[in-house]
């Protein structure tokens, strides 16, 4: 897609952009790094809403933000492609499927063992082709070469050994300092120019509004102290502060509602156990933890709380720093970092194919050859993933019934 094509582009509707998050919030089983692959082949391969190059300077700039970066991912392209109203509807519709389910479990599934169904290993083993599948057409588009090969590499090897929590955020610091000083000659003379449909002003007065709570909303649990108040200051400090996203977040959810006696720490294991089968963000689980907390008349009220704070500042991020983002972008210099950031970015993604993706999932050689056979569909019979999801998880409850 020319420069031209992409600042001539036409907008899309609000109803498209929640349809097709929508449908993607149905099948999205896998994770956040799953997510980032069921986003570029429907994104960017399918619908071409985007290109290549601009999906993975969002993924890399959703790295550097606190929050959830798949679902960040998600508001970005739902604002590049409808506006605010677009990231709005990107976000409902891609997290209202788990949403809902979550709900419903809080209700219904209580402490009943999900952990070890065969179907619920089979939707762990889809993720491994997906992921695996992201990494290979993410490499040949951003480390075709030797330097950035080497940089993947580099990376992948640090987001292993080094698993802490700012460990991506450093090792793309590190990645970009390298591509700005050592990779300005492969620069190509264009890149894409985004349209941004929000204004400067907007994105200023965003960030303010995301420190502003993040500073005050503490002082207000102590001045109004209110249970919805505490809860909503709880789960926007959360969604604030982890950065990483995904299983991330856990440990700081659990001191927020296990530790004030909101939730057992049996209920927070088996709402844990109850969003992995479920598809969409795992930040969703704040919707079950909500619900938990008052199983009567107020429980949706009361999840949805909790799924909003717990997600506005990645909106508030979002829309602060894009605009920015965009126009810097587009400096020789910065095009050259972003070469060695994306390159970055495949390394950490295939870090993520080994842990947690692989080393949680396959466990013996049943569950290996169901690998191959769903990244086979994927790759070379190139089926839908929702199709894909359909056929691991079958699978995984035969394998379940053989041993």
């Amino acid at each position: 897609m020319s420069v031209k094509e992409m600042n001539n582009q036409e907008q899309g509707s609000i109803f498209e952009v929640f349809w097709t998050a929508f449908k993607l919030g149905l099948t999205s089983f896998g994770g956040p790094i799953a997510h980032l692959g069921y986003f570029r082949e429907a994104y960017v391969k399918r619908l071409k809403w985007l290109d290549e190059k601009t999906y993975v300077d969002l993924v890399a700039l959703c790295q550097f933000l606190p929050g959830p970066a798949s679902s960040q991912v998600g508001i970005g392209i739902g604002l590049l492609r409808a506006g605010v109203l677009g990231s709005i509807a990107a976000w409902i519709g891609f997290t209202m499927p788990s949403v809902i389910a979550l709900i419903v479990f809080a209700y219904a599934v209580g402490g009943f063992d999900i952990a070890n169904q065969g179907w619920l290993h089979g939707l762990k083993l889809v993720a491994v082709a997906i992921v695996a599948q992201a990494v290979w057409g993410m490499m040949k588009a951003h480390a075709p070469d030797r330097t950035r090969g080497t940089i993947a590499i580099v990376a992948t090897i640090f987001a292993l050994l080094f698993s802490y929590v700012f460990t991506q955020v450093m090792i793309i610091i590190l990645a970009g300092i390298f591509g700005w000083f050592f990779l300005s000659k492969s620069v190509q003379t264009q890149t894409t120019n985004i349209k941004i449909p929000i204004r400067r002003f907007t994105a200023v007065t965003s960030l303010v509004i995301f420190a502003a709570l993040l500073v005050l909303l503490p002082i207000l649990t102590v001045v109004y102290p209110t249970f919805l108040l505490s809860l909503f200051d709880s789960f926007y400090r959360v969604g604030s502060l982890v950065f990483g996203g995904g299983h991330v977040v856990l440990p700081l959810l659990e001191s927020e509602v296990v530790n004030p006696g909101w939730v057992t720490n049996d209920q927070f294991i088996a709402g844990y156990g109850a969003t992995q089968a479920v598809p969409g963000p795992l930040f969703t689980f704040s919707a079950y933890l909500g619900a938990v907390m008052d199983t009567g008349t107020h429980a949706v009220i009361v999840a949805l709380v909790a799924v909003i704070a717990i997600f506005l500042p990645s909106f508030l991020l979002v829309i602060g720093t894009m605009p920015f983002w965009n126009v810097i972008r587009q400096k020789k210099h910065f095009q050259s970092a972003l070469m060695g950031i994306n390159a970055a970015v495949v390394g950490i993604l295939l870090a993520a194919l080994y842990d947690p993706v692989w080393t949680s999932s396959v466990n013996n050689m049943y569950d290996f050859v169901l690998v191959i056979i769903t990244f086979s569909l994927l790759m070379l019979w190139k089926l839908p993933p929702w199709m894909v999801v359909v056929v691991s998880a079958i699978g995984g409850s035969i394998i379940g019934w053989l041993i």
